[in-house]
């Protein structure tokens, strides 16, 4: 099995997020690209995105993102090499969100220590 879709994952994503830092650094600070998907043909990409704030803040930034994805596709064309520029569909990553709900669940149902006596 080839790793090239691997490794066109890890690429596409080093290259989404220099875009963002450079060129969009002061709209696109609260947002950061966990992982890219492509599809096996390399003609679709599925882009998990983190966004940091409320709900209304991360539909903001996933709205932006849709907004700002013909000038990011032809920078990245302009950097990345490939025989089709996949098409891509931004994804909110709630992976974090779940972690934390995951870790407060746990610290409930593991009581806290009993205090020390003094002597």
């Amino acid at each position: 099995m080839s790793n090239r879709p691997v490794r066109v994952n890890e690429l596409l994503q080093r290259e989404l997020s220099a875009i963002l830092r450079q060129r969009y650094q002061s709209e696109a600070v609260a947002i950061t690209i966990t992982e890219v998907r492509v599809t096996p043909d390399l003609r679709e990409a599925r882009v998990f995105v983190g966004v940091i704030g409320n709900e209304q803040a991360v539909q903001k930034g996933l709205h932006w993102l849709r907004s700002k994805i013909g000038p990011i596709s032809h920078e990245l064309g302009r950097r990345i090499v490939l025989k089709y520029m996949p098409r891509f569909e931004f994804v909110v990553d709630e992976s974090a969100a779940r972690g934390n709900h995951l870790l407060k669940l746990i610290d409930d149902l593991v009581p806290p220590p009993p205090p020390e006596p003094k002597a």
